[in-house]
C-alpha cells in the first residue's frame, strides 16, 4: 500500500558524453514495497562512522516502521524510474511528560541521497516536502538532526550511544542546512574509550562511597511512553548507585549493547545512553565514582569499546569524561529553523 502521490521534479542527471538529458525524479510517500530500496539508499548515503550498515530491512522495521507514531506521509522518497535515490524522514518531539507527541516541534530525522544523484536538487526537494509535511501537522519550529529528547527516529541506527544530531563526520549535512536558513542550535560531543584496560582513578572520596553505597544492575524501568518508543527493541541496563541506609539511589546510568554498530566498527561496543545524579548529590564525585565502577565492570565483559556523549557546553561533564580516559571521536549538531 502506498500513501498519496506528492509531486514530480525535473532534475538533471547527465551521463558522461550525453548532452541535454533530464531525468524525471518522482517524489511520493512511503510504500510497503520500499524497504529494500531504502536499505540501498541508506548504505550508499550514510557511509560515515556514525551510521550502521544495513544487511536487510529488519533494522528499519525495528527502529522506524514499528514505532507507534510512524506515519508513511512523513517518510518521503525520491525515485528515478524504479530506483529509489533518496529519502527524508520527518517526525515530532514529545510532550512535556513524554506521554504523547508535541506536533509543534517538527524534526527532520534523516536525509539521504545516493552519490549519483547529489548536487541536482534532490536533497533540497526532499527537505522542502518534509518541511511542508511538518507544517501541515502543526509544527511551528523545525529541527534538523535528531537530538534527545527530540529524536523520534534513528536511535540505534545513527549517531552512536545516543542521538547527537547530525554528525560532523557527515561533512555535507551542516553546510546543506545552513544554506537553507537553519542555524546550529547546540552540539553534542561523542567520546569513545578502548576497554582493553580498566580505568585508573584516584579520588580520596571513593573509599567512603564504597562503604555507603552499593551498585545494582537491572533492566531500565520507569520509562515514559516516549522513551519506550525511542529505544524500541533495545534493552537498556540500569546501573544505580543506591544508599545502603535509605535504599534511595543517588546516581544512575543506562547502558545498552551497541550490536547494531558491530559490523561497521568491528568492535563489541557498549553505549551510555543516560546519566543522572539527583540534585542534592551533585558535584560530590558520585558520577565519577559510578562511571569508574561501570567501566571496570564492562572491561571484564566481552566489550572492546565504550561510548558516551555530552553537551559541548557542559564543561564539567566533558572534563569528567576526559578524565576517565575517553577521547573525542566526533561531534553532533542540531539545526533549527523557525517555521
Amino acid at each position: 500500500m502506498c500513501a498519496r502521490l506528492l509531486s514530480f521534479h525535473h532534475a538533471p542527471s547527465v551521463p558522461p558524453g550525453v548532452q541535454g538529458l533530464h531525468l524525471v525524479i518522482h517524489y511520493r510517500s512511503f510504500c510497503n514495497t520500499d524497504p529494500p530500496g531504502l536499505v540501498n539508499v541508506w548504505n550508499e548515503s550514510f557511509t560515515g562512522r556514525g551510521a550502521v550498515v544495513l544487511r536487510s530491512a529488519t533494522l528499519l522495521e525495528y527502529f522506524l516502521f514499528a514505532k507507534a507514531y510512524f506515519d508513511p506521509e512523513g517518510l518521503i522518497v525520491a525515485a528515478d524510474g524504479d530506483q529509489l535515490v533518496g529519502f527524508a524522514l520527518a517526525g515530532f518531539g514529545p510532550n512535556g511528560d513524554g506521554s504523547g507527541l508535541d506536533t509543534t516541534a517538527g524534526v527532520l530525522s534523516a536525509l539521504g541521497v545516493i552519490p549519483s544523484h547529489r548536487k541536482q536538487g534532490v536533497g533540497a526537494a526532499l527537505t522542502a516536502r518534509a518541511e511542508a509535511y511538518l507544517r501541515r501537522r502543526g509544527a511551528t519550529t523545525l529541527y534538523a538532526g535528531p537530538m534527545a529528547p527530540l529524536n523520534p527516529f534513528t536511535f540505534g541506527l545513527y549517531g552512536g550511544s545516543q542521538s547527537p544530531g547530525f554528525l560532523d563526520s557527515d561533512t555535507a549535512a551542516g553546510p546543506f542546512f545552513e544554506r537553507r536558513g537553519y542555524f546550529a542550535q547546540e552540539g553534542k560531543l561523542v567520546f569513545q574509550r578502548p576497554l582493553d584496560r580498566p580505568p585508573v582513578v584516584t579520588d580520596g572520596r571513593f573509599a567512603a562511597y564504597r562503604q555507603r553505597y552499593e551498585i545494582t544492575v537491572g533492566p531500565r524501568k520507569e520509562t515514559t511512553w516516549w522513551q519506550e518508543c525511542v529505544f524500541g527493541p533495545l534493552e537498556l541496563h540500569d546501573y544505580r548507585l543506591t544508599d545502603k541506609a535509605t535504599g534511595k539511589w543517588a546516581a544512575r546510568a543506562s547502558l545498552w549493547e551497541m550490536e547494531t554498530y558491530s559490523p561497521a566498527w568491528n568492535e563489541h561496543a557498549v553505549g551510555l545512553a543516560e546519566l543522572e545524579v539527583v540534585t542534592d548529590a551533585r558535584r560530590k564525585g558520585l558520577a565519577r565514582f559510578l562511571l569508574a565502577q561501570i567501566l571496570r565492570h564492562v572491561h571484564e565483559q566481552f566489550f572492546t569499546v565504550a561510548e558516551i556523549q555530552a553537551a559541548e557546553t557542559n564543561i564539567a561533564a566533558v572534563n569528567l569524561i576526559r578524565g576517565l580516559g575517553f577521547t573525542q571521536v566526533d561531534r553532533g549538531r542540531r539545526f533549527r529553523l523557525e517555521a
